[in-house]
């Protein structure tokens, strides 16, 4: 498919594939619209090499003149590919997309915890269970942590913020486009489904009860399940673990930010 050069990204002519680029500062509107209408999008070189690499299809790609140059070796010979200078990125876009370079692509469908649980081999494994995680940047940071420690999942509950959204794919920096995850049906329902495929579910807490990750002996197969911003884990939540654990640290600190807090956890658990 031929490239289409733009100097005004406003063009009436290509606005039906341009809106999957609109309203970016509408955090609200594109978390509703992005899973309706089946596409997240991939920002920066990067990532974007990443999404492709990890055979998500794309749906567009809207690069400057130089990003196109450095993307130009894995761009399908049919994509539909706009370029335009960067300056021209925010009046349809509505923020500086100062990298250059963005794709939409499609949103694959999504997987349940029993279909992520069926793709796991058998013996050692290690999950991370997300509750109501609502900050995107936290998202992706925590898929990063979970995709440096070698995890081999991601579990989020039906109201933790969307994996696949543009600041949480950028902050993970792209690794949530290839680390497996599963959204929630039930919560917190669906720990039993972990627990019977022989997963020890250990919650990430403060409570007196919990056992000091430096003593915790890691099983075999760990879902470690973390809390949202501020609160923590809910008490239904507790409810469902098998045991709680804390990150000892100086009595002046009463907590980490969750992202910081996976990343220890997640070292400190490692095989």
């Amino acid at each position: 498919m031929p490239r289409i050069v733009l100097e005004d990204l406003t063009d009436p002519a290509h606005a039906t594939h341009l809106r999957d680029y609109t309203s970016l500062k509408d955090v609200q509107l594109r978390a509703r619209r992005e899973p309706a209408e089946g596409l997240f999008l991939a920002e920066g070189v990067e990532v974007v090499r990443r999404a492709l690499a990890a055979g998500h299809r794309p749906r567009s790609f809207l690069l400057t003149p130089a990003r196109l140059a450095d993307l130009e070796d894995v761009l399908p010979a049919d994509a539909l590919v706009f370029t335009a200078p960067v300056e021209a990125f925010a009046a349809l876009t509505g923020v500086d997309l100062h990298r250059g370079a963005i794709a939409s692509m499609h949103r694959p469908p999504q997987r349940t915890v029993a279909q992520l649980l069926a793709a796991l081999p058998p013996g050692p494994a290690r999950l991370v269970v997300l509750e109501d995680v609502v900050d995107h940047t936290n998202v992706g940071a925590l898929f990063r942590s979970a995709a440096a420690f070698g995890v081999d999942g991601v579990v989020v509950s039906p109201r933790c913020a969307d994996p696949l959204y543009r600041r949480s794919v950028r902050v993970s920096m792209g690794t949530v486009l290839h680390l497996p995850w599963a959204r929630a049906g039930a919560w917190p329902g669906d720990l039993d489904l972990l627990r019977q495929a022989g997963f020890t579910v250990a919650a990430l807490a403060l409570g007196e009860d919990a056992v000091s990750l430096a003593e915790f002996a890691a099983p075999q197969r760990l879902a470690l399940l973390l809390g949202t911003e501020g609160d923590g884990l809910s008490r239904r939540a507790l409810g469902g673990a098998d045991v709680a654990v804390r990150i000892p640290m100086d009595e002046r600190v009463d907590s980490l930010n969750v992202a910081a807090a996976s990343a220890v956890a997640l070292w400190a658990t490692r095989a």
